[in-house]
């Protein structure tokens, strides 16, 4: 049974509710607690054409209002559309879709679902699947939808998963690459030189700094973080240092650089700037703002190819809810990750589709497909948990963003190096 609790990092939101009549805001605060009252799935007896409708509520938190537009945005919008579908079709089922900021949807899950609170499920990247499967707040899937993961593919199914486990019901795979106006560069910059050489002269050239978006400069000038045995391999060359100096010298270039993810994206979209590395997460609302959009892979560097970190997007199934509300849950996220649902999603909001099955003519999301592919999976191992802060650091101080001089990057590596291997005991 579920205890409700109260955060007030959850006021700021937006609660869509969608019934039979489809979707609608209500403007109401987040509530913390998952309804509870839905039940399982009707076990009315089905026509022999057609399966059991649903019935009861589910209640889950986005949040596609962060990457830039609020409730304006593509994703925002694609989803309404998914869950009006949905409930059109299964009249006695209710979808409560609540947006939470990005930066405390994880944090506030892991609060509440360990109080026996928080939502019935929720759609997140796997940057806190290992840790979360770990903690104990996401329910074991492992044959619980053997047919979604039929229809998967191979990358999206396995960044499903932890210890051979599945625990998320994967919906789309996402990276970062280059964004252009091709009206404003003709000729896209493949390396990081050409790069370097487009800011010297002028070009309008955004860069969002940090251990996530920065990722793929690693490869680019050939270091990586771990090693086999996962100790930090950061100093074993002087890759990692060679690819934050590297963006350093973009911002002392004249380049836009800025750990502040609006900096960069909203002059973007209002035209103030001609290039940025970004994710497809804005797709839908770049094609909507420049015409002339165009996407390029990440750039090379001096020791090959940039590989962007490849996440997978998907719904987690709290495990603190009812085994009845389990069950629900698990149904909607099949029919949230349908053939058909997700064809909306890369139709209006761009994602690359982890459903095999579904395909996209459009030229921008093959082009992040592609990028997708060759990038880096996202590791899900209890030593990649422990990165993101030392390197943060690493990052913050290296490239400030009050524009103050950067601290010495190899030093700085060094020590982000050492952090993590001693959070890790290594």
């Amino acid at each position: 049974m579920k205890h409700p609790i109260r955060l007030a990092g959850l006021l700021a939101g937006l609660a869509i509710v969608a019934g039979a009549c489809g979707p609608g805001g209500t403007g109401s605060s987040a509530p913390t607690t998952a309804p509870g009252t839905g039940g399982a799935p009707s076990t009315t007896a089905p026509s022999s054409d057609a399966p059991a409708a649903l019935s009861g509520k589910i209640t889950l938190w986005h949040s596609y209002g962060s990457s830039g537009g609020g409730a304006e945005s593509a994703e925002v919008k694609a989803l309404n559309q998914v869950i009006a579908a949905i409930t059109t079709a299964n009249p006695d089922l209710e979808i409560e879709a609540i947006n939470v900021p990005f930066a405390d949807i994880f944090k506030n899950f892991e609060t509440e679902s360990g109080t026996g609170g928080g939502p019935d499920m929720f759609i997140a990247p796997n940057d806190n699947l290992g840790s979360e499967v770990r903690g104990g707040y996401l329910l074991d899937l492992t044959g619980k939808i053997d047919g979604v993961i039929a229809d998967t593919s191979d990358v999206a199914a396995n960044g499903s998963m932890v210890d051979g486990k599945v625990y998320m019901v994967p919906e789309s795979l996402k990276a970062v690459a280059m964004y252009y106006d091709s009206a404003k560069i003709t000729t896209p910059p493949t390396t990081t030189d050409e790069l370097k050489a487009l800011v010297d002269g002028g070009g309008k050239v955004g860069v969002i700094t940090g251990n996530y978006f920065g990722w793929g400069f690693y490869s680019a000038f050939g270091g990586k973080i771990f090693d086999d045995a996962g100790k930090c391999a950061a100093t074993a060359n002087t890759g990692i240092a060679d690819a934050i100096t590297y963006v350093r010298s973009l911002n002392e270039a004249g380049a836009t650089v800025d750990s502040d993810y609006a900096k960069i994206n909203d002059p973007f979209i209002a035209g103030d700037l001609d290039l940025i590395l970004n994710g497809n997460w804005a797709l839908g609302d770049y094609r909507n703002a420049r015409s002339t959009l165009a996407v390029a892979p990440f750039p090379s560097g001096p020791a090959g190819a940039g590989r962007s970190m490849t996440g997978v997007d998907g719904w987690y199934i709290n495990s603190a809810i009812s085994e009845e509300q389990q069950a629900l849950a698990i149904a909607v996220a099949s029919e949230l990750v349908s053939a058909e649902s997700q064809q909306i999603m890369v139709d209006t909001a761009g994602h690359v589709p982890a459903n095999k099955n579904v395909t996209s003519t459009d030229a921008l999301v093959k082009s992040f497909t592609d990028a997708i592919y060759a990038g880096d999976p996202r590791p899900q191992t209890a030593e990649f948990g422990n990165y993101w802060t030392p390197f943060a650091d690493a990052w913050s101080k290296s490239i400030p963003d009050d524009e103050s001089a950067g601290g010495d990057v190899t030093q700085l590596v060094a020590d982000a190096c050492a952090a993590l291997d001693t959070l890790n005991s290594k």
